[in-house]
């Protein structure tokens, strides 16, 4: 093995030694790069928890039901063309509109 090969081989030990936590589990941080530190056992956890809250479909309010309902071309697309949130001004549309008609039985 050349000297070269050799102190490459003994810096990157070294590095790794740095790197790694002491059994104990005391580390003491040098403060220059954050990707270094190992994350605590704390760290863990919420990195964990938050994971698993994150996954799959947000939770919905509760109050609204999804259905399949046909509306006019021209209607759907004034909505449509007005930008992001055109279902919920359509809804408000509907609200506005039941709040000025009696309740049909």
């Amino acid at each position: 093995m050349s000297g070269l090969n050799k102190k490459q081989t003994e810096r990157e030990a070294i590095l790794a030694t740095m790197k790694t936590s002491p059994p104990g589990g005391y580390y003491v941080w040098d403060g220059k790069n954050e990707d270094d530190r190992p994350a605590s056992a704390d760290e863990l956890r919420a990195g964990i928890e938050a994971y698993r809250r994150s996954r799959g479909r947000p939770v919905g309010s509760g109050t609204k039901e999804q259905v399949a309902i046909r509306f006019d071309r021209d209607v759907l697309e004034a909505f449509r063309t007005s930008g992001p949130g055109w279902q919920t001004r359509m809804n408000a549309a509907l609200k506005e509109w039941l709040k000025s008609h009696p309740k049909l039985a």
